[in-house]
C-alpha cells in the first residue's frame, strides 16, 4: 500500500504539471480522452466535478467509515483497543484516492479546443517562472501541513510499526503562520499560472479555483469542533486564503 501510494503521488503529480504547462494536452498515446463535442463536454464536466466532491465526502464521517473499509483483511491491538487494517491505513487510502482522481482527469480529458493563447519572448519566460514559483509553493504547503500525511506515509508505517498513525498537530507554522489554507491557495495558483491557455484549461482552472476557496470552509468546520478555542485563536490571527506579506 505504501508502495502504490506514493508512485501514484508521483505520477499524478507529473501528470498534472505537464497537462497544465501544455493546455491540457498530453503526448501522443499517453492520454486516453478521444470524445469530442458534446459528448466531451459532458465527460470532462464529470472529471472536473468528481475530484472536489468525492474529495470532500471522504472527509466526513461517513465518507471516512466507508474508506476504511476497504482493507478488511486483519486487525491491530492497539493501546487496549482493536482496530482493523483500514483505520490504521486511512491516511494511505486517502491519499492513494486523492492521486487516482487527480490521475484519471489528467489522463481521460479529452480536449475541447486549440490553443487561446501563449505568452511568448521574455513574457514566456515570466509565465513560466510564476508557474515554477507556484510549484514551489504548493510543495512547501504540503510539507508544512506534514508531508507525512499528505502522501499517506504516516498509514503504512503506523501498520509496520504495529502502532496507531501518528497525526500531526494543527498547522501554524511555516506558511500557516501567513495563510490559513496554503495548500488550496498553491494548488488555485498553479491552476491559474499553466503557461499555455486552451478552453480546457480555462474550465479547469475555473472550477477547481473555486473549490479551492470555498472548499476549505468545510475543512474549517471539522478544525473548529476538534480544536476549539485553539482554532479561533489561530482565526481571528491569520487570514482565510490569500497570504499576509508579514506575520
Amino acid at each position: 500500500m505504501g508502495l502504490i501510494a506514493h508512485v501514484s503521488f508521483v505520477c499524478a503529480i507529473a501528470l498534472m504539471a505537464y497537462a497544465l504547462a501544455f493546455g491540457m494536452r498530453l503526448p501522443a498515446g499517453l492520454g486516453m480522452g478521444h470524445a469530442t463535442g458534446l459528448k466531451a463536454l459532458g465527460l470532462n464536466g464529470l472529471l472536473v466535478v468528481q475530484f472536489p466532491l468525492l474529495h470532500s465526502w471522504l472527509l466526513t464521517a461517513r465518507g471516512g467509515r466507508v474508506l476504511t473499509r476497504w482493507m478488511p483483511i486483519g486487525r491491530l491491538a492497539i493501546g487496549g483497543r482493536t482496530l482493523t487494517y483500514g483505520q490504521v491505513l486511512a491516511p494511505t487510502l486517502f491519499a492513494t484516492l486523492a492521486t487516482w482522481q487527480l490521475a484519471v482527469t489528467f489522463l481521460c480529458w479529452s480536449p475541447m479546443s486549440a490553443w487561446l493563447w501563449q505568452p511568448s519572448g521574455g513574457l514566456a519566460l515570466v509565465w513560466w517562472g510564476a508557474f515554477s514559483c507556484a510549484w514551489l509553493y504548493l510543495i512547501r504547503a504540503l510539507h508544512d501541513a506534514g508531508l507525512g500525511l499528505q502522501t499517506g506515509w504516516i498509514g503504512w508505517t503506523a501498520v509496520w510499526r504495529g502502532d496507531a498513525p501518528r497525526y500531526p498537530a494543527m498547522p501554524q507554522t511555516g506558511l500557516f503562520r501567513r495563510s490559513r489554507q496554503p495548500i488550496y491557495f498553491g494548488f488555485a495558483f498553479v491552476l491559474c499560472t499553466g503557461p499555455v491557455w486552451t478552453l480546457d484549461h480555462v474550465v479547469i482552472a475555473s472550477a477547481w479555483t473555486t473549490y479551492c476557496v470555498l472548499g476549505p470552509l468545510l475543512k474549517e468546520r471539522r478544525f473548529r469542533a476538534r480544536y476549539g478555542a485553539d482554532f479561533e485563536a489561530y482565526r481571528r490571527r491569520v487570514p482565510y486564503f490569500f497570504p499576509q506579506l508579514h506575520s
